[in-house]
């Protein structure tokens, strides 16, 4: 009697059985304790700082800060491509969630020496700055500023960097190239304008460093939930919490949503004067002397801009007598009518704002935002095709005369053929 084969023997497993093993085989997050326990000790060995981390950020820090002196997207780049791998910062927000807080001061506290190499170098380049001006500076104005495309950008980079590092074993230096280029950028502009001493760069660009850091942070940590990590105490949920409320509170501060929601419930018009996410100074030059001023008074306020007459009481019988002679006894003077000035109002579709130059293609007199207003002066230049206009700008209560381009100017006035 010949033996059956073994595998007829084998009971063949249910479609329900099969459904389990394929969620087992696709579930990147174990539920046993002990198989979490592994994971987090895997990933956590690799997101540990090391002195890589320092001597890349050193080096990005570098290129970046001659980038910006030289005003070179070049170099920029090359400071990117440069910028250490973020790993520490996926182990920042991995501590976070599942609550290890000696392990989340000790990501935290390297993610912020490297950004501290990166902040001194540019403030270097910014010191070299102030013996080579007059210079172009349209990069360090440009990363300063907010820009939607960047919060996109950003929040692409944190999801696709925190799902690489979870599930391959391979670096992902594509994705933490993009999280460098909307962290290291600005805060190595934060430094350049803190070094050379160029109004509205430093303090603008540390700010929106602090922004982008929260919101990579804010989908970092979201995508981790989405993953199914958990802390494993009740002390771990709680720190997790506090942390993520830090981050949304410091997201809500930081790009004005609070007050321009208050403003919008109560009916009162926003006290503060902060710079909207997407608006930035122009990307024209900037020389020695160019001084970005605070955001001028809106269209629809200057609209409503009319002149008052001073209020005088009615004179008695003796003032009028007075008058009557001084009137009699002098020549009257003849008035001249005045042209009606006209005004135009900065509207620049490649940048925040313009410049107006003490002559067509000159030296920088001041920076105006859009939405500024300008007296616009009969006198017309056309260099290389480019039309310049005569106009008086008022900053700061201070009049400045010179010339801009006309492509940037929309008349309030109405004015024939303009």
């Amino acid at each position: 009697m010949s033996e059956l084969p073994q595998s007829q023997f084998t009971e063949t497993p249910s479609p329900a059985a099969r459904a389990r093993r394929r969620r087992a085989r696709r579930r990147l997050v174990p539920y046993d304790s002990e198989g979490r326990a592994a994971l987090l000790e895997s990933l956590a060995k690799r997101a540990y700082p090391s002195y890589e981390l320092f001597v890349f950020a050193l080096l990005c820090g570098a290129s970046l800060g001659v980038g910006y002196l030289r005003d070179s997207q070049a170099f920029l780049i090359f400071g990117v491509l440069m910028a250490p791998l973020l790993t520490p910062w996926v182990g920042m927000i991995l501590a976070t969630v599942n609550g290890s807080g000696r392990f989340f001061f000790q990501t935290l506290l390297a993610l912020l020496i490297a950004g501290f190499l990166v902040f001194i170098s540019g403030g270097l380049a910014g010191v070299a700055a102030r013996f080579m001006l007059p210079l172009t500076l349209n990069q360090a104005f440009i990363h300063s500023r907010l820009w939607w495309e960047d919060l996109v950008v950003l929040a692409l980079g944190a999801i696709i960097l925190t799902l690489s590092f979870v599930r391959s074993e391979e670096k992902p230096y594509l994705p933490s190239a993009m999280l460098a280029y909307g962290i290291f950028l600005p805060l190595s502009a934060a430094g350049f304008g803190l070094g050379s001493g160029v109004a509205d760069i430093w303090p603008q660009g540390l700010y929106v460093f602090f922004v982008y850091l929260a919101w990579v942070s804010l989908f970092g940590m979201l995508t981790l939930v989405f993953m199914r990590f958990r802390p494993l105490t009740l002390t771990g949920y709680g720190c997790s919490l506090v942390v993520l409320l830090i981050v949304v509170m410091t997201l809500v501060e930081l790009t004005g949503f609070r007050e321009a929601a208050w403003s919008r419930i109560s009916g009162t018009p926003i006290a503060t004067t902060a710079v909207p996410a997407g608006t930035s100074t122009p990307a024209i030059d900037v020389v020695e002397g160019a001084n970005p001023q605070t955001p001028s008074p809106t269209p629809f306020e200057a609209a409503t801009v009319t002149p008052t007459l001073p209020t005088t009481a009615t004179p008695d019988r003796t003032a009028m007598a007075s008058l009557t002679m001084l009137f009699t006894d002098t020549a009257t003077p003849t008035i001249s009518p005045e042209p009606t000035p006209v005004f135009a109002r900065i509207k620049s579709v490649a940048g925040g704002g313009a410049f107006v130059r003490s002559e067509p293609g000159g030296r920088v007199l001041v920076t105006l935002d859009n939405g500024s207003y300008v007296v616009v002066l009969p006198e017309r230049q056309e260099i290389d095709s480019i039309a310049w206009i005569h106009v008086i700008a008022t900053v700061n209560e201070k009049e400045y005369e010179g010339w801009i381009i006309q492509s940037v100017l929309v008349t309030a006035t109405p004015v024939a053929d303009w």
